[in-house]
């Protein structure tokens, strides 16, 4: 049983990128699938793609690498299933002066840190990316 789905997705793609893959497969799910789409929406992977395997389903991410380095240079994990992180709309963190993101669970859905201080909503800090 794995307890922390979100860290394995992180590190998973993670190992993907240092290793040069051109894409990596993951056990689906609907958190990862929107978490995916935030990575691809602020270019740090191609692509990604929920693919039918006649058992569970692969969520499939293509990563994206520039200059034969790849373009995500750290992935971490910021709130755990064992310490929960949360911050208010402006006490949400900025990743690198605002050349990464902090990917945020709020109550209008999975957004980034900067969505999320447009909108002004707080919520849990899944996890930052530069």
């Amino acid at each position: 049983m794995m307890t922390d789905p979100i860290a394995d997705m992180l590190a998973r793609i993670r190992n993907a990128a240092q290793a040069r893959h051109k894409r990596v497969d993951l056990p689906p799910s609907k958190l990862k699938a929107e978490i995916a789409r935030i990575l691809k929406d602020n270019h740090f992977i191609h692509d990604y793609k929920l693919l039918d395997d006649g058992k569970h389903g692969v969520l499939r991410v293509y990563l994206k690498y520039y200059q034969d380095r790849p373009v995500i240079r750290n992935l971490q994990r910021v709130s755990k299933p064992g310490l929960r992180k949360y911050a208010g709309a402006r006490e949400l963190p900025r990743v690198r002066g605002g050349l990464g993101i902090a990917i945020v669970s709020t109550s209008q859905g999975i957004m980034t840190d900067k969505e999320a201080r447009a909108k002004n909503v707080g919520g849990e800090v899944l996890a930052v990316v530069w």
